[in-house]
């Protein structure tokens, strides 16, 4: 049978998950200063003037590392768990697994 009251923890911390953020964001805009001056509305905070423009061609290899690494850390995830269950969870499994790296 489905008990809500089973749940109360888990409403409790959702709730206070939510109220944190927001408590911590309202405490940081009451007690951090606002001093807008010429060195503040530079480019950089430092007062240092910016040299050269903005846009910089970065080569692709960074993204493919970054992506790479996306990939495996995300198989890792999904597939540990199976890999420790693999003898309780049988062959479907396997073939499921054998799927979500192929895709």
């Amino acid at each position: 049978m489905f008990l809500l009251h089973e749940y109360d923890i888990f409403w409790t911390f959702l709730i206070i998950t939510r109220f944190i953020p927001i408590l911590a964001f309202s405490i940081s805009g009451l007690l951090a200063p606002v001093s807008e001056g010429p060195e503040k509305l530079s480019g950089y905070e430092s007062g240092i003037e910016p040299m050269g423009g903005a846009w910089v061609q970065f080569r692709i290899r960074y993204y493919m590392f970054a992506l790479v690494f996306v990939i495996f850390d995300w198989e890792t995830v999904f597939l540990y768990p199976w890999a420790m269950n693999f003898d309780v969870l049988g062959v479907s499994v396997f073939i499921e697994a054998l799927v979500l790296v192929l895709i």
